[in-house]
């Protein structure tokens, strides 16, 4: 009998998954967002929070455990320095998922998981459209050069008597 046996298992064997897992969370940890299927989102979600909350508490203990799951030691470092002083007054729900849209070659539904600390550096990271500028003709330029050379002559004299 399958009773209390929910779980996904992605199409993959467990070793397989482990470490695919293991990946994304490492990924999510250094880029604070990724984008995947809405499945392995799911799954990342309940493979990397309790990973978070574990990294709260800065201990030898806990990196330890931390790192037996990840097992990339440059994502253990950005966890406990920079993301546990973010996440530190939060009681959970570290990460988020958003939807968007179906994929074009297998139409799987897909998503952006992202750390719910830092969706605002994501939203500055987007840069502003540039207006785009019209170029003057050669001929309109050209005239305008000999008035400005102009209006400069007149002024030098009018300085120069002012000044004695």
């Amino acid at each position: 009998m399958r009773h209390n046996k929910k779980f996904n298992h992605l199409g993959r064997t467990a070793s397989h998954r482990n470490a695919m897992l293991a990946n994304m969370a490492c990924s999510l940890i250094k880029h604070k967002r990724i984008t995947t299927t809405v499945a392995k989102a799911k799954a990342l979600k309940k493979y990397v929070e309790p990973l978070l909350t574990k990294s709260k508490n800065d201990t030898t203990n806990s990196r330890r455990v931390v790192f037996s799951y990840l097992q990339d030691k440059y994502a253990v470092t950005e966890l406990f320095k920079e993301i546990s002083v973010k996440i530190a007054d939060r009681p959970g729900g570290y990460t988020r998922i958003i939807k968007t849209g179906n994929r074009l070659g297998d139409n799987a539904e897909m998503c952006f998981i992202e750390l719910v600390d830092y969706d605002d550096n994501m939203a500055k990271d987007k840069v502003a459209k540039k207006t785009t500028r019209t170029r003057r003709s050669k001929k309109s330029a050209q005239a305008a050069e000999p008035v400005a050379a102009e209006a400069t002559a007149t002024e030098a004299p009018a300085e120069e008597a002012k000044a004695e």
